[in-house]
């Protein structure tokens, strides 16, 4: 595996740095590319359904405004990339040069699809939500071969749930700002609110954002 992640470089199409943390543990080099769409006008009836449209309609945007030069680089946004392939990651989950990975994630809670607040006030509502309760989280990944064409998806859920989140902690997360910018209101890794999970169904790192298991899968079917 070490020799054939060392065949190519990824693209990473987004900001979030836990996306980034877990793309590193998995032993990957990245570039960083984002490019954004309007997800609102994007509308299906089911979780599932929602993030595999999304994930595909930010990889055809990418795939549309990243082109290859010289097999060196990607003008406009991204930086040179001295590897034999190339690949771009976009809403979220990573992938390899020569390969482009897209991903996104929503949060469902009581059956209702959650993306992300759109107010301070949607904010404390999803996250007071939650408390003592649980939520289901579903995220996609789409992968396509930049040379062959070949796209592979796929979409993971997991579940999380709560302690009691007291007010305090509902207070200093908002004050933050970062529920403003993750699916639901929900970030799991930070260190006010791991200590507040009772038990998870699925893998932590499906709900931060980048399911490993199922990245690697997709990877190696469009190789």
């Amino acid at each position: 595996m070490a020799t054939e992640r060392s065949s190519f470089k990824i693209i990473l199409g987004s900001s979030s740095e836990a996306r980034r943390k877990i793309l590193a543990e998995m032993g990957y080099e990245f570039t960083v590319v984002t490019a954004d769409i309007d997800e609102k006008s994007i509308r299906k009836e089911t979780p599932e359904e929602l993030v595999m449209a999304l994930a595909e309609a930010k990889s055809h945007l990418q795939e549309f405004d990243l082109h290859c030069l010289d097999g060196n680089f990607f003008p406009g946004r991204c930086h040179l990339v001295k590897a034999p392939k190339y690949g771009l990651c976009r809403g979220g989950f990573a992938n390899t040069v020569d390969y482009g990975r897209h991903i996104h994630l929503v949060v469902v809670y009581k059956g209702t699809i959650r993306e992300k607040p759109s107010s301070e006030e949607e904010a404390r509502q999803f996250v007071k939500g939650y408390s003592g309760s649980h939520g289901g989280v579903v995220g996609s990944v789409h992968v396509t071969n930049l040379k062959t064409g070949t796209r592979k998806g796929g979409w993971e859920k997991a579940e999380v749930y709560f302690y009691d989140i007291p007010d305090e902690v509902i207070d200093n997360m908002i004050e933050e700002g970062v529920y403003l910018n993750v699916a639901g209101g929900l970030m799991l890794e930070h260190p006010l609110i791991l200590p507040l999970v009772e038990s998870m169904v699925g893998s932590i790192d499906c709900v931060m954002g980048l399911s490993k298991a199922l990245t690697e899968s997709l990877i190696q079917e469009v190789l």
